[in-house]
């Protein structure tokens, strides 16, 4: 079985990627991510990616950086969660196009091991657009490994980002260190 995992960053790859190697899934992901912001950040975690995965042995594919679909996809729709669900189909629904082309059998996300995303969202995202474009979306709850996993990142030198990507999710998190 084949599956094309859509990979936000290495550390987060970690834990789902030797899941999905338990389960016998013969694996490679899909660096997608024109939410990214800004280019500097994006050259860091892709950087990171394709460091872990000469380690961890796994192909991904790297399509070209295009932050406006990020923000055609947003439009108006800056604050969460409405800009979260927004960029997380996009990302999904180029992941499952992707592996259907390539012959795929499933798509996921490495969203899904993170405790800071919106599970049920993410699943039913999945779902709809396995519908849609004709593959199966495996899902799993991969938050259990999320800890161990950064640990392990930070352990390697792998590089670990401080908020999800977006132009929106960094302001909000420069004024909430303001705040404090």
């Amino acid at each position: 079985m084949k599956i094309l995992v859509h990979t936000c960053c290495a550390p987060c790859l970690i834990y789902p990627l030797e899941r999905f190697k338990k389960n016998g899934f013969a694996v490679e992901g899909f660096f997608y991510n024109p939410n990214i912001h800004p280019l500097s950040e994006y050259e860091n975690r892709k950087r990171a990616v394709e460091n872990f995965s000469k380690l961890a042995e796994v192909e991904i594919h790297y399509p070209e950086y295009t932050p406006s679909e990020f923000f055609w996809t947003v439009d108006v729709n800056e604050a969460p969660p409405k800009r979260c669900f927004h960029c997380w189909r996009m990302r999904l629904e180029k992941t499952a196009q992707e592996a259907r082309e390539k012959k795929f059998d499933y798509f996921s996300t490495t969203l899904l091991v993170s405790p800071y995303q919106d599970q049920e969202c993410l699943k039913k995202i999945g779902h709809e657009i396995a519908k849609e474009e004709a593959i199966d979306f495996y899902y799993e709850d991969f938050r259990p490994g999320f800890r161990e996993a950064h640990n392990e990142a930070h352990v390697k030198g792998i590089y670990c980002q401080k908020y999800c990507g977006c132009i929106y999710s960094e302001i909000e998190r420069w004024k909430e260190s303001d705040e404090r």
